[in-house]
């Protein structure tokens, strides 16, 4: 039996990766924050942000197994703010989730790892396009993710340990609901934007709307996870409008997005 490690288990898309792979065999080791999780695996409640978490939950599935056959990284938040308003504290706080997390993770558990070993990062769409307004610093972080995984893969390849990219756009998971709540946030407390926030929420109201479930972003790491040849980068359900927008020269899209948003 293969075994595998989700983290950001019990959220939507690391639920669904979950149950896939259960009902496909695998003996799946899960962390997230939460205490309990409702799923039929080996779960481990944990901070990412915590060295010495990660490796209290590495030292426990070291003792039940000598081999891990693959790392699924959904552990992430959303954050929606403007650059120069933003707190010390939630600036680092997003890069200690998103990208240190994800750091500590394979630190921790690719020494379980062997040949034909696969790690899967999630990022997201945004990160290969050029960022829109208050949305910036979470697109630096998964660009950040993406650089990562890059070289990480020109390493591990070297063992014979596959790194591949999920890169999907709008999911219908609580991530939802958290940019929602995110924005209204921002848009209460901005000073420097009031006048503004009211329209960036109507653009992302309308990318958001284009969503789809979870389970689609299962079935890519499944592939990415099983597959003879897996491939580098999973793009699902990219915006046809922000990518069109990446493409433009940069001053099109500065005076674009100020002709929305104003």
């Amino acid at each position: 039996m293969k075994s595998i490690l989700i983290t950001g288990v019990c959220g939507g898309m690391g639920h669904a990766a979950a149950e896939r792979f259960t009902a496909a065999g695998f003996r799946v080791f899960g962390i997230d924050r939460r205490q309990s999780c409702d799923l039929p695996i080996r779960y481990f409640s944990a901070d990412i942000t915590d060295e010495a978490s990660v490796r209290e939950v590495k030292d426990n599935i070291s003792g039940e197994t000598e081999r891990l056959d693959g790392i699924l990284h959904f552990a992430g938040i959303y954050n929606l703010d403007s650059l120069i308003e933003i707190s010390e504290e939630d600036f680092i706080r997003i890069f200690d989730i998103n990208l240190f997390g994800i750091y500590r993770i394979n630190k921790a558990f690719v020494p379980m790892m062997g040949n034909g070993g696969r790690i899967v990062i999630t990022s997201s769409e945004l990160a290969p396009l050029d960022p829109l307004p208050f949305t910036g610093l979470y697109a630096i972080t998964k660009g950040a993710v993406e650089k990562y995984a890059d070289s990480l893969r020109m390493e591990l390849n070297l063992h014979g340990i596959s790194v591949s990219v999920i890169r999907p756009g709008a999911v219908k998971t609580g991530m939802l609901g958290a940019s929602t709540e995110s924005l209204e946030v921002f848009c209460k407390k901005t000073k420097r934007y009031a006048c503004n926030a009211e329209n960036f929420r109507r653009v992302v109201d309308s990318v958001e709307t284009r969503n789809v479930m979870p389970e689609r972003i299962a079935d890519a790491a499944f592939k990415a996870l099983t597959s003879k040849r897996p491939k580098y980068v999973y793009n699902i359900n990219r915006n046809p409008l922000l990518r069109l927008l990446s493409v433009l020269p940069k001053h099109l899209q500065v005076r674009i997005i100020a002709a929305i948003i104003k």
